[in-house]
């Protein structure tokens, strides 16, 4: 480019003019004076929310969307949650930012000798840095250290704006662009000022876009650079690099949802969670935008380590998908969607992340679509697989069953306006004599519903069919409770004043860490009753009482000093030695050795020198208990004094007791308090005396297979490493991995299960989920996988420790597995994850036994298994095409997978 036509090219694009169409926009180098001092200004002290890193920038502060990109990347940072953004740079710190924007800032040798000519003065923190710098070409040693340059100290010097041109260009790797340029003028109103040896590296910075002009055509080449203005120089600046940072992806959003946003790039997806300082731009603005902003299927960059998005910014709002109209024919299995075309039918695939929604944008199954209906697919066009991620009825009959409120009631026109559960809202007719509505079995008229009752309700060729009340309208209420009855509650409200409300049937009682509670459970008291939350029911009823929080004083395991029958005072140290004096009443629960005392007997076993646990509310005793043993933690075991240390469950208070005279730990014999781990769940159970230990049980839980599960007698027989053993369930209660209850005929021969024990007895049983399937994808640098299952969900998983079984051997790197592993995925009690690739064998196809549902193969040799059993379920396929094993022909090639020696996976060659 000729000197001339690269002088006139600022004047035009930087006239006063264009300045103010681009201020809001401005880099470091550019703008107007406005941005970088009054309209800065403004924008920092005119706005009072932070961006949730730094407390001094604030939301709307011209540079915040850059600030908080780089901070997201550790490029920049701050200093006791300030980042100080109007402060000047020194040289050496932009160096060291330079050289995170290079990442480059590791390979720094802080071990050796670093020697400077003693009068380039630099900082001893920066001064390795400075050093690398020198090396990696990012400063001109020769300009740097020229005599003219040393006057002051070099590194505290504030950076100019002509010599962080030169720092950036040289960070980018265009130091001979702008070698090229050094002889051309910059164009500016003030090149006479810009140091000949500077001129080159503006000139390449204008013709990136990186560097604008000031108001007047300036440059201010000597001009101070401050924090804010060089986090955008080189936030900006990663358009032209090629660097790629640890914890920034950038891709495709193949997913949207629950707080969470999956990035697709290359093959890989990375899932993010999204949380309350999550921030969200675009490539085309400077301002915040809001996440539901954010459509599936755009271009997006997202920084964030440990998989939580700290930023995020659409580089391209354009979703990846396209769209196509039929008619629909019909869902086949394996995720599969027909249209009708000309010569016949065209095949669609979908999974578990596609949604089906109906003419009024409400979401349906797939199953209630009908056939003939016109809908509208749009497929994703970023992964080359073409999934359909969308289908919509455009036209046809409605055919659902779904819930929602009750909007509106119209007795004449016959209709009833829903409001969905996904918040749509549609109107639809009923039809006297063929539409039921019913309320907890009982026949109901339109009349009778109610605005705001929630509901189901069934359409049926556009047509209401049923409509089912579950719930009427409810509100809810809190406050103190002060008094309760079999019939009504009393609760004193923010105000002070009492409202009394009637109780439903059986409302239900929810009390924090406590299992199965009931109304005597509650704590009523007109000065330390429990804060609660009534649920009122649309009669006023109260049918749900919770408990919000209590005011309630615990002592675990205090000694009785005193108990005066005449006055009912019982005085008791805690284990701190503190005195504490309170009073029984009738009201108060009393559980002495095993049974209900009364008030009048309760005073022969409160003698001196008794443990007790006591909670009480202010000097009223809630509840007495006689100790017969404690729970807690094992936090010290003393050899000397042949003492141990628990830390209790219940107000976390310790307490010294002698050795145990017994230890129960489930799968070890006769064992000893040295086999019992410091930080060990234990229970402690006491002599009738209560200064020793019976005998200390180990709580422990421990993963186990079930070797045989028999129902009808409740017993499961479990494998583990030490043994087998067999577990009567008929009191035990059994769960799923989600807490919930389930019956022992939810469980089978292969399961594994976690098993809780208080010693060698078990308490409980949680059944443990297994994922099946084949690895779609391995993020070794990211810890995580997909696995496709074989009832064809992909499940995501983000791994902390991970163990691989392989052949009998195990590791512990993800880069072990590959995407022609088949696994099974189990978390172990301990958090881990558990991989198992299973076995696998190549074999050539005989026949099928449908009497035994076995495999019969050929054999290479007298030795070889040729007979092999099926799962119910086995996937057989070649390729994407699921086949039957009656398709297999004799000689077929065949790779058999294993699961517990049962095939579960057959893919022809």
């Amino acid at each position: 480019m000729s000197a001339q036509k690269r002088s006139k090219r600022p004047l035009k694009t930087y006239s006063t003019k264009a300045v103010s169409a681009v201020m809001a926009g401005a880099m470091i180098f550019g703008g107007t004076s406005a941005v970088f001092a009054d309209t800065a200004t403004t924008a920092a002290t005119t706005t009072t929310q932070s961006v949730g890193i730094f407390s001094d920038v604030k939301t709307g502060f011209w540079a915040e969307k850059h600030i908080y990109k780089l901070a997201s990347q550790g490029i920049v940072v701050g200093n006791n949650g300030l980042f100080r953004p109007g402060d000047s740079v020194t040289q050496q710190e932009a160096v060291l930012m330079a050289l995170r924007f290079m990442k480059l800032q590791d390979k720094v040798d802080t071990s050796s000798t670093v020697s400077l000519p003693n009068d380039f003065k630099v900082t001893n923190y920066y001064k390795d840095y400075v050093v690398l710098a020198f090396q990696q070409g990012l400063l001109d040693k020769a300009t740097e250290m020229a005599p003219d340059n040393l006057k002051t100290s070099w590194g505290e010097r504030k950076a100019s704006r002509e010599w962080i041109a030169e720092l950036l260009i040289r960070a980018l790797g265009k130091t001979a662009d702008a070698a090229v340029a050094a002889s051309e003028p910059t164009g500016f109103a003030d090149d006479a000022k810009v140091s000949a040896n500077k001129r080159g590296y503006i000139n390449v910075a204008v013709d990136l876009k990186l560097a604008n002009g000031l108001d007047g055509n300036r440059f201010d080449p000597q001009g101070a650079v401050t924090r804010a203005q060089l986090a955008t120089f080189f936030s900006r600046a990663e358009a032209h690099n090629t660097v790629e940072y640890d914890n920034t992806v950038s891709g495709t959003i193949s997913q949207l949802a629950d707080g969470k946003l999956s990035v697709y790039n290359n093959g890989k997806t990375s899932t993010y969670n999204l949380g309350a300082s999550t921030a969200y731009y675009t490539s085309a603005s400077e301002s915040r935008i809001n996440l539901s902003d954010i459509q599936p299927y755009t271009k997006v960059t997202v920084i964030g380590a440990t998989y939580n998005a700290a930023y995020v910014e659409v580089t391209d709002p354009t979703q990846q998908v396209e769209s196509l109209s039929g008619n629909f024919a019909m869902v086949a299995p394996g995720n599969k969607l027909w249209l009708k075309s000309a010569t016949g039918f065209t095949e669609y695939y979908y999974d578990e992340t596609t949604t089906f929604v109906d003419a009024n944008g409400t979401s349906i199954e797939p199953a209630s679509l009908v056939a003939d209906s016109i809908v509208t697919l749009q497929r994703e066009t970023y992964s080359g697989s073409h999934k359909v991620v969308n289908v919509q009825v455009t036209s046809g009959v409605v055919n659902k069953t779904t819930t929602g409120t009750v909007q509106s009631i119209d007795l004449t026109g016959k209709s009833i306006t829903f409001k969905n559960a996904a918040g749509t809202v549609e109107t639809f007719k009923w039809e006297d004599g063929t539409s039921l509505f019913s309320s907890q079995s009982s026949v109901l008229q339109p009349a009778d519903l109610k605005t705001g009752a929630a509901v189901k309700y069934t359409i049926k060729e556009n047509v209401i069919r049923t409509v089912e009340v579950t719930e009427g309208v409810e509100r809810t209420v809190q406050g103190v409770l002060t008094e309760l009855s079999n019939s009504t509650v009393v609760y004193k409200k923010t105000d002070g004043t009492l409202e009394v409300k009637l109780l439903g049937t059986k409302p239900v009682i929810v009390i924090p860490n406590m299992n199965s509670a009931v109304a005597d459970d509650l704590i009523a008291d007109k000065v330390g009753g429990d804060k609660i939350q009534l649920t009122l029911n649309s009669s006023d009823q109260v049918t749900k009482i919770e408990v919000l929080s209590r005011q309630i004083e615990q002592y675990s395991g205090a000694t009785v000093i005193d108990y005066n029958t005449k006055t009912q005072l019982l005085t008791v140290l805690d284990v701190d030695k503190k005195a504490h004096v309170v009073q029984l009443d009738e009201k108060t629960k009393l559980l002495i050795e095993g049974v209900l005392p009364n008030l009048t007997n309760a005073g022969t076993k409160l003698v001196e020198n008794r443990k007790v646990n006591l909670t009480a509310i202010g000097q009223r005793a809630l509840s007495l208990e006689i100790v017969t043993k404690y729970e807690g933690t094992l936090s010290a075991v003393n050899t000397t004094s042949r003492t141990i240390v628990l830390k209790l469950k219940d107000g976390g208070q310790t307490i010294t007791l002698p050795y145990p005279q017994l230890v129960d730990l489930f799968g070890k014999t006769n064992p000893s308090l040295s086999d019992v781990p410091v930080g060990s769940n234990v229970t402690a159970s006491l002599t009738t005396s209560q200064d020793l230990i019976a005998v200390l049980k180990v709580k422990t839980v421990l993963q186990v297979e079930a070797a045989t599960v028999n129902s009808g007698t409740n017993r499961v027989s479990i494998k583990w490493n030490g043994g087998t053993s067999e577990i009567n369930t008929a009191a035990l209660p059994i769960t799923n991995e989600a807490g919930e209850s389930i019956k022992i005929t939810a469980l089978k021969s292969g399961d594994y299960l976690n098993v809780t024990f208080d010693g060698s007895a078990p308490l409980s049983i949680q059944a443990v989920k297994l994922t099946t399937g084949q690895i779609s994808s391995v993020g070794a640098a990211t810890n995580s996988l997909i696995v496709k299952e074989y009832a064809g969900a992909a499940q995501n998983f983000t791994v902390g420790g991970v163990r691989i079984i392989r052949d009998g051997a195990t590791t512990t790197a993800l880069s072990n597995l590959t995407t022609a592993d088949r696994v099974e995925i189990r978390k172990d009690t301990d958090g881990v994850t558990v991989i198992r690739v299973l076995p696998q064998l190549t074999r050539s196809f005989s026949r099928f036994d449908s009497t035994t549902n076995s495999l019969v193969t050929k054999r290479a040799n007298l030795n070889d298994k040729y007979q092999f059993t099926l799962a119910s379920n086995v996937y057989i396929h070649q390729g994407d095409t699921t086949l039957s094993v009656q398709s297999l022909k004799e000689n077929d090639n065949i790779i058999m997978y294993f699961n517990n020696d049962i095939v579960v996976e057959i893919v022809k060659q």
